[in-house]
């Protein structure tokens, strides 16, 4: 039995539109020199960012806001294997496209899309559904961790040949986190922190550039007009803001000064042009977010919805760490793009999906579904 509060939580629904808001505000000024530059228009990615992310993104939002939790977790198998499938389907001719070196787009109609994104909200729900279908049996390696391993070796591989070292980085620490609040055994997540750590070593020894990134990390000063190059005009970005920044759409940096303004960047060209002021703001809505997920989470008495809501927080925080770290020096540039910033429609519109339905958890005080 469910039974329903009157309202989601509307401290996660104001913080999630306020973050929306200032990402098309900051989209609007990073990314139209850039635009220009390519299209003829300045608002090429706001509109696109607007159409094929925004609309889709609500809607899709609004589905998962109304879903049946029960529907959700019987199906979350099936989910699984359709996101997988999706993230296969890069690798087909005339279908998937290569960009930047790695091969994780698909392009249909003229419309593309990047399925990897879609399989972090899947893995969410399928991990959340088999866990606690097994909690009696949490003590047994072969039938939780063993599975747990497997399903995340097949996804490991997958983005592997992707190249997407980023999008499994999310997902290692989101699988690790959602098996560790199931209160599994101590050695289960020492087995899984061993095999994560040699898994990500290896891909980063394996690719050139990775490790090139690795090294700028552990001494930002080597190669400051080569592979420091990114890194450093950040932090320029970012001190150069001040307390109130230099005004929207008068940052400097987004002139071709800083790669990837509107997208890896948006942090950076944010606090260029908003300061302190500005950034402290952002980082602020996230931790609203993250206060409001884990209590939404603590309130839920069905292990299903509160396994899935640490998920989703986890998701949209791990991923607004990664990126900010990498922009302020605190960690190595992994692509990993800014929750609700950034621009790229798939990640977007499977992020409204995922906090649409955090909302839809929040408004229930679960018993057992």
């Amino acid at each position: 039995m469910i039974k329903r509060k009157q309202k989601p939580d509307l401290i996660l629904l104001i913080s999630t539109g306020l973050l929306i808001i200032l990402g098309f505000i900051s989209l609007a000024s990073s990314s139209s020199p850039y635009s220009l530059e390519l299209f003829g228009n300045t608002y090429y990615f706001l509109k696109h960012q607007l159409i094929f992310g925004l609309i889709p993104g609500l809607l899709l939002g609004y589905i998962c806001y109304k879903f049946n939790l029960e529907v959700l977790r019987k199906i979350s198998f099936w989910i699984l294997i359709f996101a997988i499938l999706l993230c296969l389907t890069v690798f087909l001719p005339k279908i998937g496209s290569m960009v930047a070196g790695g091969r994780r787009w698909v392009k249909i109609f003229g419309i593309s899309a990047q399925p990897s994104e879609f399989l972090k909200l899947a893995f969410i729900l399928y991990l959340s559904a088999w866990i606690y279908k097994f909690k009696e049996y949490k003590e047994k390696f072969k039938t939780v961790l063993l599975p747990f391993i497997l399903v995340l070796g097949l996804i490991s591989l997958i983005l592997f040949f992707q190249k997407d070292l980023g999008t499994l980085i999310v997902i290692l620490a989101i699988g690790s986190i959602i098996y560790f609040i199931a209160d599994t055994p101590k050695s289960h997540i020492a087995i899984i922190a061993l095999v994560a750590i040699i898994g990500i070593a290896f891909l980063i020894v394996s690719a050139q550039y990775r490790l090139d990134r690795l090294l700028i990390f552990l001494n930002p000063d080597n190669d400051p007009q080569g592979q420091g190059y990114h890194v450093n005009q950040a932090l320029f970005a970012i001190g150069s803001g001040g307390i109130f920044g230099k005004g929207l759409g008068m940052g400097e940096q987004r002139f071709g000064f800083i790669p990837e303004p509107h997208t890896d960047s948006t942090f950076a060209i944010l606090a260029e042009e908003t300061g302190f002021i500005g950034t402290f703001s952002v980082m602020i809505m996230f931790m609203l977010i993250l206060w409001r997920g884990i209590k939404v989470a603590k309130e839920q008495h069905n292990d299903f919805s509160r396994s899935v809501s640490i998920g989703i927080v986890s998701w949209i925080i791990i991923q607004a760490f990664v990126n900010i770290g990498s922009m302020i020096g605190i960690m190595p540039l992994t692509g990993i793009p800014l929750s609700l910033l950034s621009y790229g429609s798939s990640s977007f519109v499977c992020q409204l999906m995922a906090l649409g339905l955090l909302l839809n958890i929040s408004k229930k005080d679960s018993s057992n579904i």
